[in-house]
């Protein structure tokens, strides 16, 4: 089926990010399938992850349907966008349609982009997961694809003002090897190993990440166990819910 607005709007991110001078820094792109379903499952840092993860995947030609908030696409300008772009909205009092939704779409073939903290983790490391991603991975029988994305809370996160000047920004997104989702395995143990490996890939993607603060009142967006002055995080229980991951 053709596409209209997908890749238009793609076009228009890139030309934003040379204008604002971004390094962009991929790593693991072979990893995205070039045919099938996936879950395309992400850390959750700034306002633009999905952007920037989805991104992963313009290598293999492959375009990733967000699950989102309801309320993005009920926005005058950015509902369009999603809707044309066929992105799946999350009503929170009727989660179970959105993964129904995501289950169709995995089954005939999509990659289908989720966030198991289900919000910014105001720490900047991975909160508790939800176990959605897991079971929808299990049932659409596909594999779990692991994201990790850094430097993307430095351009707009919770809390703090957008910061879109050109300013060389640095950004990383690492790949992982796909997750297989045994529908034999419990989904609270499949959540925590791609919790795991989705850490994995953000303190790889910290390690390389050139870009350091520009004084003390900078430090903002480094974690603590980094030397930032972010929040430390909550304890992390073993599994958070069962609701879909979005």
């Amino acid at each position: 089926m053709a596409e209209f607005v997908y890749p238009p709007v793609i076009a228009a991110a890139r030309t934003m990010f040379r204008a604002l001078d971004l390094r962009l820094d991929v790593g693991g792109a072979e990893h995205v399938p070039r045919r099938g379903g996936a879950v395309l499952a992400s850390n959750h840092i700034g306002y633009l992850d999905f952007v920037f993860a989805g991104l992963a995947a313009r290598p293999a030609k492959r375009l990733v349907r967000f699950m989102a908030k309801d309320s993005v696409f009920r926005h005058r300008i950015s509902g369009p966008l999603m809707r044309g772009m066929k992105h799946i909205p999350v009503d929170r009092s009727r989660g179970e349609d959105a993964y129904a939704a995501a289950v169709r779409a995995l089954r005939s073939g999509e990659i289908v982009g989720v966030f198991p903290e289900a919000t910014i983790s105001p720490s900047f490391t991975p909160a508790a997961f939800k176990s959605g991603a897991a079971r929808m991975a299990q049932q659409a029988g596909v594999p779990l694809l692991p994201v990790a994305v850094w430097g993307t809370q430095r351009l707009w996160t919770k809390g703090r003002k957008r910061d879109l000047r050109r300013s060389h920004l640095p950004v990383t997104i690492r790949v992982g090897e796909p997750l297989a989702a045994d529908p034999e395995e419990p989904a609270a143990s499949l959540t925590e190993r791609l919790r795991a490996r989705i850490t994995e890939l953000l303190e790889a993607a910290q390690k390389s990440y050139p870009g350091r603060p520009r004084d003390a009142e900078d430090t903002w967006w480094l974690p603590a166990h980094l030397g930032g002055t972010a929040p430390a995080p909550a304890a992390v229980p073993p599994v958070a819910g069962e609701g879909p991951a979005a």
